[in-house]
């Protein structure tokens, strides 16, 4: 895309604008989020109030192509390679920084340290991750899924799958054994132990995963008007994840206008 078309779009979670270059700290928290996220492009030379390209001298080029990639050499790890290439319009010089997607998650500023400088991209900003989004960028990392993760010092008898059991087996026609819980990875085996896993759970009834997983549910309510002021209508779908989503419908069904039509639900 041309760059005047480009400009005139919001910053957003894989491009962001600056008039000059960022001080080392900004750069590299925006660096670290782009290679956690799903990669982005940072321009130089473009102001943000309003929008436009004002450019940058042409004789500073290479100084800041040297800075900027010092900065991310200095700062970030794991080591992350940018691609930084100069363009022009209408004799407006401006750089383009792209980051690619990185592989080996997760990324962070090296003085924090991981768990206090790992920036993941939320919208237009940098945000700090908490201990939960570290952990996913690791199983990233490994290329394994928090459902798939077995659960230690825990019996699959712990938990009550009784009603998935039902819904698997009215919509395969199949018997769920322990050879399909095992396809579907709802168990693993960890040195001849079968152990549940965090999907096997989601899938048990609120009352045995709820020590584990309390907020597995889906709050429903409707108020009257357009505020919160007055509640019409709640309901606490605690079901098992398989039928939440078709119980959340009709709920919704339940109180739309009967002209509206509402095609179904993607689970």
């Amino acid at each position: 895309m041309e760059i005047s078309a480009l400009i005139q779009q919001p910053e957003g979670r894989r491009i962001e604008f600056k008039q000059a270059l960022p001080v080392a700290n900004d750069l590299a928290k925006t660096i670290v989020a782009f290679a956690n996220d799903a990669g982005g492009c940072l321009y130089i030379g473009v102001s943000n109030n309003p929008r436009k390209l004002i450019g940058v001298p042409e004789k500073n080029l290479i100084k800041i192509e040297e800075q900027i990639a010092s900065i991310i050499h200095d700062n970030c790890a794991p080591v992350i390679v940018p691609e930084i290439t100069f363009h022009s319009l209408d004799d407006l010089h401006y750089i383009r920084v792209l980051i690619h997607r990185g592989s080996d998650f997760p990324y962070f500023i090296k003085s924090k340290g991981k768990n206090s400088g790992c920036y993941i991209r939320i919208g237009s900003t940098n945000r700090l991750a908490d201990q939960s989004i570290i952990e996913e960028l690791e199983r990233r990392k490994r290329n394994v899924s928090f459902d798939s993760e077995p659960i230690y010092g825990k019996s699959i008898n712990d938990f009550n799958i009784s009603s998935f059991k039902i819904q698997f087996e009215k919509l395969t026609h199949e018997k769920l054994d322990k050879y399909i819980t095992k396809k579907l990875g709802l168990e693993k085996e960890q040195n001849g132990v079968s152990l549940p896993t965090n999907a096997l759970v989601l899938f048990a009834e609120y009352e045995s995963r709820k020590s584990m997983f309390p907020y597995s549910k889906i709050e429903c309510a409707r108020f009257k008007g357009t505020s919160t002021d007055t509640k019409i209508d709640d309901k606490s779908i605690t079901d098992q994840i398989g039928i939440q989503a078709s119980e959340a419908l009709k709920f919704i069904q339940r109180h739309v206008d009967k002209s509206q039509v509402i095609e179904g639900v993607y689970t």
